[in-house]
């Protein structure tokens, strides 16, 4: 057993080898050290050779997918070796084999998929011109090659991946900065060597669509790793380009500060993004194809306004888009069951399923009759219902057809005479046999007899000990226990090989014609194909409307101009968050060269960032194709959104949180065009005073002067101000607080106009800064003011701080009748005080408190 593990380990490579055992998974040495935390099971030993112990542990064969759950979770690859012959038949130790091995961007069963979620796996074959890039969906089967642009192709490489956020990347060796940041981004990285990259594979595709080097050798090196790893378990048979450059770009610093997938803090799923603001969609396919759409935003006005046409058809007929989303929940996941098809994978109930789905497209094709829209005109033209396969499922399979192999159940009565005669036999040789107790004990008179059946001696007649002396004499003895023996009889024995012989034929004979079945659709996966694109692109588009009809959304006006007016826009993800009504709107207003750089003052938590995001969101929905929350909008087509906001350090690559912002600074101004969309928070802020205004201040000139690009630009450097009516295209806004008494009201609105103030010591005493620090702070606040600068400020504030303190060069004596309150408090230990103690001694010092007070300074 040894020696056949450490061959299957030899195989397994770098992937955790579970090795079946019995009922269990056994993993050994290595393996099961670094496998035993992660799973949550004991790590044991066992004495494999005299004087060693190797380490061990295992989980029950039954629970294998918990497990696996637990080890892809944690960016681990897995080996599974089962047996494959049977232990009755094999000569010596059973044989075992690698049957799969699982990593974490080939995963396809669906039970994992399930637990797990999207596991994209993409691989990257990076050069100094052109650099490639391929994605694959194994569980549809789909692989997408990403055409770049020269000489940017390692930024345009990071945006797509973290736009698609793979489980997995292939990576060929010597690339350790590369790797590194991967692995920093939680991204599984497999080294494969230089040769997988020139396997020559992706020539299989080379007549259906035109690559570059580069992406044809990204293509070669994922299909090189699937044919060693994923095996049989993997078809991929569809493959598209595309170019990153026909979409906005979205680099990870604005998803990530926009919140479009995740939170600010990382984690997805839930409220608080806006893929949960807009997603209603009611399939599997529809929620994946809204993802792409909302991170994928499109710059072509045309295909926007195809969109739009649809979504718009579906705000206006409330009850015919409810008949649809009715119609598309009763829809699996087609695109995943089309692949198992194809791969002929597909378990008895995922057809059964099919045939559900199959049903229900020709009530969409109905509904979808009466659409004008160009876009829903073409997608019911796609829908296939293939009512000959719905019908031929509907006929063949019983409603609880099972999930798995070797499990009888499958087809329903009258599918197939010769399945029919077994199963009749086998339930008459039951029938009798559940007869037989009855007939026994009158025969015998034996009232404790009992029949009984296991997997080593089948059926049997069990007699008490008790009993003996009554058995027959046809009775064969078969086996003794400690209260009886066990029997058989020439009749039940040939009984039995007869029921158990036609339930074994039954088995095997539904399993011929399942798979003869699974066969004959594997020539319909194509139009399947196609009737699940179709149908995720229905239900995106009616998970669109649905949103825009709740919230009182508009059809935004796209171009191909520069302009950006939003009229009562509002932020959609806070809105939701708030509730209705409660979201003050605001409105934007970029147009042209004049007036393409807003500034925007005022105090924090009056909403100057979420005015700026509120901007891009809406921008992104406009672009995507979706009806956005404002009373109207217009938006001149945006290439890139950038975004500087907020602030985070990068202490594993030892950079600060000024460093850090410089960076996006850097990498925004080198990027941005004429048509980027630029929200810039507080730039400068991370360093000296001067030196931050120096810098906010020569970015807003190269902003306005030589990009043009629109800007959104928050601060609290009121000199700013002052230069604005300076730079062309640039204005001034502020959010509008009002005061009252000492008391400074936030109302959330933006206008036109500088703001003089930034009411930090407000903030800082709402956010519960104490009280005196708070009055200390206003006496300084005005003191600086008055000394006319920040350095002349300062000055005069030291100045007047040294007359005060020359005043009274020693501190006043304190009263010995405080000390001696003072010395009495200090001796006493709260703790031990029972709460009537307490009370007392609290009256005792308060009086001789106020005596003290009383008392004129010694």
């Amino acid at each position: 057993m040894q020696r056949q593990y450490a061959e299957l380990k030899i195989e397994a490579g770098k992937a955790l080898l579970l090795f079946r055992l019995g009922d269990f998974y056994e993993l050994f040495g290595d393996d099961a050290v670094e496998a035993a935390p992660i799973l949550e099971v004991a790590l044991t030993s066992r004495e494999m050779t005299p004087g060693a112990r190797t380490p061990m542990c295992g989980v029950p064969h039954h629970a294998l997918t918990t497990y696996l759950t637990r080890l892809l979770a944690a960016g681990r690859s897995v080996a599974i070796a089962d047996q494959v012959e049977d232990p009755a038949e094999a000569q010596g130790l059973v044989r075992r084999e690698i049957v799969q091995i699982i990593t974490p961007g080939t995963v396809t069963d669906p039970e994992l998929l399930e637990r797990l979620g999207e596991r994209p796996l993409a691989a990257i074959a990076p050069s100094d011109d052109t650099w490639g890039l391929a994605i694959a969906d194994v569980s549809t089967g789909r692989v997408r090659v990403a055409l770049l642009d020269p000489g940017d192709g390692e930024r345009q490489v990071w945006d797509e991946l973290c736009r698609i956020g793979p489980a997995e990347v292939l990576l060929e060796p010597g690339r350790p900065a590369l790797a590194d940041r991967l692995k920093t981004g939680g991204i599984t990285v497999a080294e494969l060597d230089r040769g997988a990259f020139e396997s020559g594979l992706s020539a299989a595709f080379a007549n259906t669509v035109e690559m570059d080097a580069g992406a044809r050798r990204a293509l070669d090196g994922l299909l090189s790793y699937l044919d060693r790893t994923a095996r049989t378990e993997v078809q991929l048979h569809r493959l598209e380009t595309y170019r990153p450059s026909a979409f906005m770009g979205l680099d990870p610093v604005a998803q990530r500060n926009l919140e479009l997938t995740a939170r600010f803090d990382g984690t997805s799923g839930g409220g608080g993004t806006l893929l949960g603001v807009v997603d209603r969609t009611v399939t599997p396919m529809g929620r994946r194809q809204l993802k792409t759409w909302l991170l994928h935003p499109l710059l072509n006005v045309d295909a926007i306004i195809l969109r739009q046409a649809a979504v718009r058809e579906l705000v206006a007929a409330p009850l015919f888009r409810e008949g649809l989303r009715r119609v598309l929940r009763r829809v699996y996941d087609l695109q995943r069951l089309a692949n198992r098809v194809l791969c002929e994978r597909a378990t008895p109930r995922e057809l059964w399923v099919l045939g559900l789905s199959l049903r229900a497209l020709p009530e969409a094709q109905r509904v979808l009759s009466a659409c004008g829209a160009p876009l829903l005109v073409e997608l019911s033209g796609a829908l296939d219902p293939m009512e000959d396969v719905a019908a031929q499922l509907e006929q063949a399979l019983q409603e609880d057809a099972p999930a798995v192999q070797g499990q009888r159940g499958i087809f329903r009565p009258g599918f197939d005479p010769e399945l029919d005669h077994l199963r009749t036999a086998s339930a008459e040789g039951r029938a009798w046999i559940a007869d037989l107790e009855r007939r026994e004990r009158e025969r015998t008179g034996i009232r404790s007899l009992k029949v009984g059946f296991n997997r080593v001696f089948g059926y049997y007649l069990e007699i008490s000990a008790a009993n003996l002396g009554s058995v027959p004499g046809d009775y064969q003895r078969r086996q003794t226990l400690a209260g009886g023996e066990r029997f058989v009889t020439p009749e039940l024995k040939e009984l039995e090989e007869r029921i158990l012989g036609a339930e074994e034929r039954s088995l095997r004979r539904e399993w011929e014609l399942f798979v003869d079945l699974r066969r004959q659709l594997v020539g319909r996966a194509e139009s399947l194909e196609r009737t699940a694109d179709a149908i995720a692109t229905l239900d995106t588009i009616a998970s669109l409307a649905e949103v825009a009809s709740r919230g009182g959304w508009v059809c935004p006006v796209c171009d191909d101009g520069v302009d950006l007016v939003i009229r009562d826009g509002r932020h959609p993800v806070l809105e939701q968050l708030l509730g209705p009504g409660r979201f003050v709107p605001n409105d934007v207003e970029l147009q042209g060269r004049a007036r393409r750089f807003l500034l925007i003052t005022g105090p924090n938590m009056a909403g100057k960032s979420t005015y700026m995001r509120q901007v891009a969101l809406i921008t992104i929905l406009a672009q995507m194709g979706s009806f956005v929350p404002a009373s109207a909008a217009h938006v001149g087509i945006c290439d890139r959104v950038f975004t500087r906001i907020g602030a985070s350090d990068d202490l594993a690559g030892g950079r600060s949180t000024f460093m850090v912002e410089m960076m996006e600074v850097a990498s925004l101004l080198a990027q941005a065009t004429r048509r980027s969309l630029l929200l810039l928070d507080e730039i400068g802020r991370g360093t000296g005073t001067l030196d931050g205004l120096s810098i906010a201040w020569a970015v807003s000139e190269d902003v306005t002067r030589r990009l043009g690009a629109r800007t959104l630009f928050a601060t609290h450097y009121h000199e700013l101000t002052t230069v604005v009516p300076k730079l062309p295209g640039a204005c001034n806004l502020h959010a509008v607080v009002s005061e009252e008494a000492d008391r400074v009201v936030f109302l959330h609105r933006v206008a036109e106009g500088a703001s003089a103030r930034s009411y930090g010591v407000v903030v800082a005493a709402l956010a519960g800064v104490p009280q005196a620090i708070c009055d200390r702070a206003r006496e300084l606040l005005q003191h600086l003011e008055e000394g006319g600068g920040l350095q002349a400020g300062v000055a005069a504030t030291l100045e007047r701080f040294d007359r005060k303190e020359s005043r009274s060069t020693e501190s006043p004596a304190v009263p010995s009748a405080v000390l001696e309150v003072a010395r009495r408090l200090a001796a006493v230990d709260p703790l031990r005080l029972t709460p009537i103690q307490a009370l007392d001694l609290l009256f005792v010092l308060h009086a001789d408190a106020q005596a003290a007070v009383a008392l004129p300074p010694e």
